[in-house]
C-alpha cells in the first residue's frame, strides 16, 4: 500500500482539476510551480500511476488523475471539518474552565475565589467538581478539569504545584469535654491514643493528620465521614473530639460552640496548593484565576 498523501499535494492535484493547470494551482496554493511540479512527481512515485499529462503548454491530469483528484476533494472536505472542530475545541477552551477542588477548599474559599473570577470575567463559564483530595488528583491527571485546588500536604510528582494559600488544623471539641477542663496541652501521644471523628482517607486532612501521628500508637477512628459540615454537626453534637481546618470551625470557635484544645509541639500548618497537569507555565482561564487566588485582595475575601 502507498504511503500516506500529503495534503497539500492533494490540493495540487484538485486545484489542476478546478483551475486547469499546474501553474494556476500552484498559484492558489501559494507555490512556485518548479516546487508543485516536484510534489506531483513525489506523489506519482508513491501511488505507482501518472497523475499530470505534461506538454509544452501545460499539465492537464490524466484519467487516473481525474479519480484521485475526486478522492482528494473528500479527504481535503474532512481535514476541513477536522481543523474547524479543533478551532471550536480551543475556542471553547477559553470560554470554559472546569475547576475541581477538595472539601474543605471547596466549602470556605472556592466560593469567593470563582465569584470574583466571574465578575472579571463573564464570558468564561465555570464548572466546579467537589471531591476529596486524591479524587481531584485524579480528575486532573485524566484531564476531567483544567485546574484544582488541594490541601494535601503531599501532590503527585507527575503534576505541577503553586501554593496559593495556607491554613491550620486544630483539634476541637464540644464545651462540655474532659479536655475543655486540662489546665495543660494534651500531649500528642494522647491525641493519637484517643478515637476521632475524621476524614476519609484521600482527604487532605486525613493525609495531613496522619502524616503528623505516624509515629505514634493509634486508636482506631471513631467515625469516619466523607464532608468537614458533617464533622463539625457530629462534634457540636458531643460524639467526640476531631482535627478540622480552622476554616471549617472559625464561626463555631468564636461563638463558644466549639472548643480549640492545645496540643504539645505539633503545630498543623499546611499550604493550599493549585495543582495542574501539562505545561509547567499555565495560561488561558486557569492562569487567570491562580493569579486572582493569590491576590491579597482576593485571599482576604
Amino acid at each position: 500500500m502507498a504511503k500516506w498523501p500529503d495534503l497539500t499535494i492533494l490540493e495540487l492535484v484538485v486545484g489542476v482539476d478546478d483551475y486547469g493547470s499546474l501553474s494556476a494551482a500552484s498559484r492558489q496554493a501559494g507555490l512556485a510551480q518548479p516546487n508543485a511540479s516536484r510534489s506531483i512527481r513525489v506523489m506519482e512515485r508513491q501511488l505507482g500511476m501518472t497523475l499530470l499529462q505534461r506538454s509544452p503548454t501545460g499539465s492537464t491530469l490524466t484519467p487516473q488523475g481525474t479519480v484521485v483528484a475526486h478522492w482528494a476533494r473528500r479527504i481535503l472536505a474532512e481535514a476541513r471539518q477536522m481543523l474547524e472542530a479543533t478551532d471550536s475545541l480551543r475556542t471553547e477552551r477559553r470560554t470554559a474552565l472546569t475547576v475541581a477542588a477538595s472539601m474543605t477548599v471547596a466549602e470556605h474559599l472556592v466560593p469567593s475565589w470563582l465569584g470574583t473570577f466571574g465578575r472579571l470575567h463573564p464570558e468564561v463559564r465555570i464548572h466546579l467538581l467537589v471531591h476529596n483530595s486524591a479524587q481531584v488528583f485524579e480528575d486532573v491527571t485524566s484531564g476531567a478539569c483544567d485546574i484544582g485546588f488541594v490541601e494535601s500536604p503531599t501532590i503527585p510528582r507527575t503534576l505541577h504545584s503553586l501554593t496559593v494559600a495556607r491554613d491550620e488544623l486544630v483539634v476541637v471539641v464540644h464545651p462540655k469535654h474532659p479536655w475543655t477542663r486540662r489546665r495543660e496541652p494534651i500531649s500528642i501521644a494522647e491525641l493519637a491514643s484517643t478515637s476521632l471523628l475524621v476524614r476519609e482517607p484521600g482527604s487532605g486532612t486525613r493525609i495531613t493528620l496522619d502524616l503528623a501521628l505516624a509515629e505514634y500508637t493509634r486508636a482506631a477512628p471513631l467515625l469516619e465521614l466523607g464532608s468537614a459540615a458533617a464533622i463539625r454537626t457530629s462534634v457540636l453534637a458531643g460524639m467526640g473530639p476531631s482535627v478540622m481546618s480552622t476554616l471549617a470551625v472559625a464561626d463555631q470557635i468564636k461563638t463558644g460552640e466549639l472548643r480549640i484544645i492545645p496540643v504539645q509541639d505539633l503545630v498543623l500548618h499546611r499550604a493550599l496548593r493549585a495543582v495542574w497537569n501539562g505545561p509547567r507555565q499555565l495560561s488561558g482561564p486557569e492562569a487567570e484565576l491562580v493569579r486572582l487566588v493569590r491576590s491579597p485582595r482576593t485571599s482576604q475575601t
